[in-house]
């Protein structure tokens, strides 16, 4: 399944950016979608996720309170950055996991956050 990102940009700290990816394709109803990032030289780490009914939201603690992620369909999902801040920069990958794959990545949009 292709994932399509798009959103990403050059904010300063503080500002607002939202994110927004789709798959191309029609996908399982059961399936959770989210967001990784990866900053220059790091891991690439969880940043949110849920699940196609929209219960139940995961975030990680970095994020917790500045992001909402949410979904509009089954093959939809964004995510809302407010407050934003120089550490929040990296490109931000689109995640799709159903039951029968191991988990799709979209190529990834970049979100640059000046101080």
């Amino acid at each position: 399944v292709q994932l399509v990102e798009s959103g990403g940009g050059l904010v300063q700290a503080g500002g607002s950016l939202r994110l927004s990816c789709t798959a191309s394709e029609p996908i399982p109803s059961m399936n959770v979608m989210g967001w990784y990032r990866q900053a220059p030289g790091k891991q690439r780490e969880l940043v949110a996720t849920v699940a196609a009914s929209g219960d139940s939201p995961n975030y990680a603690d970095s994020v917790k309170g500045r992001f909402t992620i949410s979904r509009e369909s089954a093959y939809m999902v964004y995510l809302q950055m407010n407050s934003l801040k120089p550490e929040d920069t990296g490109v931000y990958y689109c995640w799709l996991k159903t039951l029968t794959n191991f988990g799709d990545w979209g190529q990834g949009t970049q979100v640059t956050v000046s101080s």
